[in-house]
């Protein structure tokens, strides 16, 4: 999971690559708990009762620690501009690319917060750790 997940702070992830994640950690879960004697393969309700974590799209989308110390950065360092800041020039025709501060608003949308800055929301710790524990706590099939 460590392996796999690293860096996913950042990532920009889109609705297609969820399952794709999803059927990635089944498949590492068969192999690591192997065929049940009758040599059937596990179904997903089973790996879920024998694995005790949360899934890793679930983990994936209680990343909000990383947008807390973005927001609590100055806005003079490289990575808060980088993350927030408006790039000059044209964008491209069509539809604008997810990006991360697009994801940050979802996740906070599933939860409740959707009308409310994240950045603010980022800044407080307290509510930050609850939002992450509310993260924690969704349904993702």
């Amino acid at each position: 999971m460590p392996l796999v997940l690293y860096g996913c702070e950042t990532w920009s992830l889109t609705l297609r690559e969820e399952p794709r994640l999803r059927g990635f950690e089944n498949r590492m879960l068969r192999r690591i708990f192997g065929p049940k004697r009758d040599e059937r393969k596990l179904h997903n309700e089973e790996l879920n009762n024998l694995y005790s974590s949360p899934n890793i799209v679930r983990v994936l989308k209680s990343r909000m620690r990383w947008p807390g110390h973005v927001a609590r950065m100055g806005e003079r360092r490289g990575v808060c501009r980088v993350s927030v800041g408006k790039p000059k020039g044209n964008r491209l025709v069509g539809r604008p690319k997810r990006r991360w501060e697009d994801n940050i608003k979802m996740d906070l949308q599933e939860v409740g917060y959707g009308g409310m800055d994240w950045i603010e929301l980022a800044r407080d710790r307290d509510k930050l750790r609850a939002i992450v524990n509310a993260v924690m706590k969704l349904r993702v099939p």
